[in-house]
């Protein structure tokens, strides 16, 4: 097994009884956040986001339960082509199972996930949130990421400039590699403290 690339993130763990369903286990999975990263091909604070405003929502809509997967409907606010609600909603749908009209139509009319994730309006990405919803009670959450706590280097722009331009050395590649791991592990230790708002 490859070792992980991010070992101190945080890990979210949820029942999934389609997976028990059709032998996949006990349908009881952890999810790390090296699992969202593989899903997005790579590490940002926008996967950073999406994953710590999902452990926000089921720790605050389950309570201390073990999060059932499948058992979450969850609306982006913004068109899922505003900001970063495309890459968001990826992530969403790895971790929630919540996934628009193309997803999983169900077995028998259960365990049902398309049309359990949906785009709200035509607002900026996070005007007003993510909001998920525990179906079988109706509960309620809204969730606002916002990074701008945890500020990233001062070289980093510039230095992303010359990466992408092909000026950059490797003293440079790597300063600017470092400096953008660093910002997301900052984000991901402080565990959507100073980045994960509750907003109803």
């Amino acid at each position: 097994m490859d070792p992980l690339m991010f070992p101190d993130s945080p890990v979210l763990r949820l029942y999934d009884p389609l997976g028990e369903v059709l032998g996949a286990g006990d349908g009881v999975y952890t999810y790390r956040f090296d699992d969202a990263v593989k899903l997005a091909g790579h590490a940002c604070p926008t996967v950073a986001g999406a994953f710590l405003m999902a452990t926000r929502a089921v720790a605050l809509l389950y309570r201390g339960e073990l999060p059932r997967r499948g058992d979450l409907r969850v609306t982006l606010h913004g068109r899922p082509d505003a900001g970063v609600n495309g890459p968001i909603s990826q992530v969403l749908t790895l971790l929630t199972g919540a996934a628009p009209e193309n997803g999983f139509h169900g077995l028998g009319g259960q365990h049902v996930r398309k049309g359990l994730m949906a785009f709200a309006g035509d607002g900026a990405a996070f005007a007003s949130g993510v909001t998920f919803e525990r179906i079988a009670t109706g509960e309620r959450v809204t969730l606002r990421y916002d990074p701008s706590a945890i500020p990233p280097a001062a070289t980093m722009g510039a230095d992303l400039q010359a990466v992408l331009s092909g000026a950059a050395d490797d003293a440079v590649a790597q300063r600017f590699r470092d400096a953008w791991r660093g910002r997301v592990e900052r984000i991901l230790a402080d565990g959507g403290v100073q980045t994960v708002k509750q907003v109803e």
